[in-house]
């Protein structure tokens, strides 16, 4: 099952009046009253568009971060509080902790922007004091020591090969190192696995002169081990003659603000239930793959559905539900993270499992017996013992021969297969059943524009009499002419016209079309012209409407009642108490003739027949065509179908066999009293025009 998302919502209708009360409480007291209120709403209005936008602005956030320090609201405690309020915020699951973030970075960014521009003031006043050296050493050197050791952030000096000579308090401290431990060590040395890419070679340049400066967040082991995250800037000192003298680092701890992000941003990229990562950190991850990948190289996806999950939720209640989730995903975890393979939770009790080298469909089938391994033995949730499956669509492929999205969506329809063919099991992706099901996809998403684009079209196929050979009736069958997939049969888009509820329209227009082309046959060749036969699906049948639009139609064509034929399949047959009975009983006492179309087929009461308002019926193809292969006299296939004749004229029916694809069909059945024919050997669905020199001639073309 799928989680659908959910509607963004803004801000509670109170949090300008909370927000504002969040700046009265801090140092913006001392701001005049009409700044303060402009700040506050200005601030105020950037968040609630952020948070309620049709979008999700992070700029808003972060512009109304930095506009916090430019009016001197700079105390961590400010951020902590407003960052508190944002995140209790009625909005999207992810939207909350993208604002959040994106506020905090603004705020964080412009205090650190304010704070470089003072220590920058600093560092060149320290490099005056140092060139006014000789007319003032000492007072110039008692200056920049204050300054120097007394900065708020760490401060270190380096010479162009990147040995350490200088350094101040705070950059100990931050380190947690002693003197030694800076004194005369290289800049090169303090290298940490999580640098940025690109960060030494910005660091390169700047010694050798070609930039003055860089910045960016570092990572630096303390001597106790630690890690403290920095916001680093290296600004490069030049000599009088232009050339690299010294490099300066002003070093920013920003561990809080480092991990308050990497918080964020776990929430946003990871299910609050199972912390699996979730739906986007997923498709990131795979996505990834597709990044210049190289040849030939290969990912495997394990589409995973809990079966009888419902039953669970439905029965012992969704709290109980969401424990059998977590416990899910904590076994396939650990059971599939140790052999590097990634799972991710997309959704209700839907799981999938990442291959990124993937060798084939060997191993792609051996993670998903693994997953059914994992998952067969019982659960202990709230003290009872849960037992639940699962079923696996297994799909393995060389990344160059598709795309992250078709991939996924081939897994998933691999994996309702193995739902279909009975779950508890794995099922490999199959390129011909997947054609066949995105063609499916394909005529679904086309049908509902194609009635009215006139897209479709109806040919007759002729029901001729076994005792003459005479054209007697012709059965209309509708053509969808598809831009892309050409001329379809019935059979290759009814079914799914069924399903989405399509064949009603379409059901419709074909009755008014075939009505009317047998009124107009009526017209030019009178008594000649052929009975007309419709089918009708189960939804027609079962449409309280079907009554008025079958007499409509023929009032506005003018064809007489006797002159049509519904047909109705075996399976849609229906009992006395059924109230699609009135129904057929209103249309046959219209002079609407009804026959059971491919009878022999389902599973029908017999008894049915009695009961229901029908002339005709339609034996089904299978008992004519199987007999003829048999090859013998008096098969069983003939006894069923002479059984049959036998029966529907004891209760007054016209027999019409389908399938008569031969002469010697033809003979067999006039020789068991079979009334009418239809098949190949007649004649195949044909153009009206056919139908009417048929007609005019007496005879097929």
């Amino acid at each position: 099952m799928r989680e659908s998302p959910s509607a963004v919502a803004g801000p509670a209708p109170d949090f300008a009046d909370a927000w504002s009360q969040l700046l009265r409480s801090g140092p913006g007291m001392a701001l005049p009253p009409q700044t303060l209120r402009r700040v506050a709403a200005t601030t105020a209005d950037l968040l609630r568009r952020a948070l309620g936008g049709r979008t999700c602005d992070t700029g808003l956030a972060e512009q109304a971060g930095t506009l916090l320090v430019e009016a001197h609201f700079t105390d961590p405690e400010i951020l902590a509080a407003a960052v508190a309020l944002l995140q209790i915020q009625p909005a999207g699951p992810e939207r909350v902790p993208a604002v959040a973030g994106a506020f905090a970075s603004g705020w964080a960014a412009a205090l650190r922007e304010r704070t470089l521009r003072e220590q920058e003031a600093i560092q060149r006043a320290a490099f005056r004091a140092r060139e006014d050296a000789e007319r003032a050493r000492n007072a110039s050197e008692a200056r920049f020591r204050a300054l120097f050791e007394h900065a708020a952030i760490g401060i270190g000096i380096a010479d162009v090969d990147g040995t350490i000579v200088q350094f101040n308090q705070a950059l100990r401290e931050l380190l947690g190192a002693r003197p030694e431990d800076l004194w005369g060590r290289r800049v090169t040395e303090l290298v940490h696995p999580e640098d940025a890419p690109g960060v030494w070679e910005a660091y390169e340049d700047l010694v050798k002169g070609r930039r003055e400066r860089f910045q960016c967040d570092k990572p630096y082991y303390r001597r106790d081990g630690e890690v403290v995250w920095t916001h680093l800037t290296v600004s490069l000192i030049r000599d009088e003659h232009g050339e690299p003298r010294y490099q300066v680092a002003m070093v920013e701890d920003i561990t809080d603000r480092y991990r308050l992000q990497e918080r964020l941003r776990h929430q946003a990229t990871h299910d609050p239930l199972t912390g699996l990562p979730n739906r986007t950190a997923f498709f990131d991850r795979l996505e990834g793959l597709f990044e210049q990948p190289p040849p030939d190289a290969r990912f495997g996806l394990c589409y995973v559905d809990l079966d009888g999950f419902k039953v669970v939720n439905d029965s012992l209640g969704h709290e109980t539900g969401d424990q059998l989730l977590t416990a899910v995903a904590e076994r396939l975890d650990a059971a599939l993270a140790p052999l590097g393979h990634l799972v991710a939770r997309l959704g209700g009790d839907e799981f999938v499992v990442l291959l990124e080298e993937c060798r084939g469909d060997q191993e792609a089938v051996a993670v998903a017996k693994l997953v059914l391994t994992t998952l067969s033995r019982p659960f202990l949730v709230g003290g009872q013992q849960l037992t639940i499956g699962a079923s696996v669509g297994v799909l393995a492929q060389r990344i160059a021969a598709t795309t992250p999205g078709a991939a996924v969506r081939a897994a998933d329809l691999t994996l309702y297969r193995s739902k279909e063919a009975g779950r508890g099991r794995w099922t490999l992706f199959d390129p011909t059943h997947n054609a066949r099901a995105v063609s499916r996809y394909a005529i679904s998403v086309r049908l509902p524009v194609a009635l009215d684009r006139g897209e479709f079209f109806v040919d007759y196929q002729p029901l001729c009499s076994l005792s003459d050979g005479s054209l007697v009736a012709v059965e209309a069958l509708v053509r969808w002419r598809h831009p892309e997939f050409g001329v379809l049969g019935p059979d290759e888009f009814v079914g799914t016209a069924e399903e989405t509820g399509l064949i009603m329209p379409l059901g419709r227009w074909i009755l008014e079309r075939a009505v009317g082309q047998a009124a107009a046959w009526v017209r030019r060749y009178g008594e000649a012209a052929p009975q007309i036969n419709v089918n009708l699906a189960v939804r027609q049948i079962r449409n309280p409407g079907l009554v008025h639009d079958v007499t409509s139609i023929l009032d506005s064509t003018g064809l007489e009642p006797g002159r049509l034929e519904l047909e109705i399949t075996e399976s849609a047959v229906i009992g006395p108490e059924d109230e699609s009975l009135r129904a057929l009983q209103a249309i046959a006492d219209a002079g609407v003739s009804l026959a059971v179309d491919d009878f022999g087929t389902g599973w029908s009461n017999l008894a049915y027949l009695r009961d229901l308002p029908v002339s005709g019926l339609k034996i089904a193809g299978a008992f004519v065509t199987d007999p003829h292969r048999a090859g013998t006299d008096d098969p069983v296939g003939w006894r069923i179908v002479g059984g049959l004749v036998s029966l529907a004229h004891a209760l007054g029916l016209t027999v019409t066999a389908e399938g008569v694809e031969s002469s010697q069909h033809a003979r067999r059945l006039r020789s068991l009293g079979c009334d009418w024919g239809q098949g190949w050997y007649f004649g195949r669905p044909m153009r009206p025009e056919r139908i009417a020199r048929w007609i005019e001639r007496g005879r097929p073309d």
